[in-house]
């Protein structure tokens, strides 16, 4: 066991920060889990859980400071949804700013190829703050996730209950995918060895398909056919805007790009669940009941 933690972990009631928290709260460590509705059923499970809840804006640099006083972490994560993408600049510096006058580590969790120029707002502005986060100098550890396996949820359980898997790329073309889970267990070791880690950045995956691979996974787990649907250029602009559009155009022109043999051997405790593997530990019956 690593010695005793003392985390503060921002988006603490949703995917990342969430499994951020409970993987901290499994291996023995304190937490203090910020979030901006302390009421909430996720924020309550997490105190149930032995984590103190945090009420405190992701912007607000005073609050955060005062939640690391005499903390030895900062697990960061930031969001262009709701305020935009200079909002979501905003509470990375915010972090970063916080974890350097406390003195503490920080892993901020930005996301996977924001360092090749690719041209996507929310891309760009996650690395605006991996910019500030290396400018400033302090211990930290960048972790860049690709997209999430439990997107197929959040995004896709209406149609999926249709017998329909809706994607933005072609069927035949490839996109890099990981667990929340898997993000969660890298964090977790990254904050237990902070010299180990500093100064580095990682990008996050545990599988690599095609949208007809995820069909064929999908078609045998769950035990009824499914068929790929190609969701045009229009209705991504109608439901996500610009920023969606070239992250569509850009995943198929281009696409992450994430040594995942070299991941296992930097992670070699951590599952990296391929994409079956995930679909396996889901409910679907009841998944697809409420869609």
């Amino acid at each position: 066991m690593a010695q005793e933690l003392t985390v503060v972990v921002t988006g603490s009631t949703g995917k990342q920060g969430g499994a951020v928290a409970r993987g901290l709260l499994a291996r023995g460590h304190k937490v203090r889990a910020v979030t901006r509705d302390p009421s909430s059923g996720q924020a309550k499970s997490l105190a149930k859980a032995g984590a103190t809840l945090v009420a405190a804006s992701l912007e607000d640099r005073a609050a955060l400071t005062r939640a690391l006083d005499g903390a030895t972490s900062l697990f960061a994560m930031t969001t262009p949804f709701g305020g935009g993408t200079e909002s979501e600049t905003r509470q990375g510096v915010a972090a970063a700013d916080a974890a350097k006058a406390a003195g503490v580590h920080l892993v901020f969790t930005s996301v996977g190829s924001a360092n090749r120029q690719t041209g996507i707002p929310h891309f760009d502005s996650k690395y605006e703050v991996e910019k500030h986060i290396a400018k400033l100098g302090g211990r930290a550890t960048i972790l860049a996730p690709v997209y999430f396996m439990e997107n197929l949820i959040t995004f896709g359980k209406e149609q999926l209950a249709k017998g329909i898997y809706g994607g933005t790329l072609p069927p035949t073309s490839t996109l890099a995918q990981v667990a929340v889970a898997d993000i969660g267990a890298v964090a977790v070791r990254v904050l237990e060895e902070p010299g180990r880690f500093t100064g580095r950045r990682f990008d996050l995956a545990s599988d690599e398909l095609t949208g007809n691979d995820v069909v064929a996974v999908l078609s045998r787990v769950i035990g009824r056919p499914f068929t790929y649907f190609q969701v045009p250029l229009e209705a991504i602009r109608q439901r996500m805007g610009e920023d969606g559009v070239r992250m569509a155009e850009w995943m198929d022109r281009v696409g992450y790009t994430v040594d995942r043999a070299a991941l296992r051997r930097e992670f070699p405790d951590v599952a990296f669940q391929d994409f079956e593997s995930w679909a396996k530990t889901q409910n679907w019956n009841a998944l697809l009941q409420s869609a």
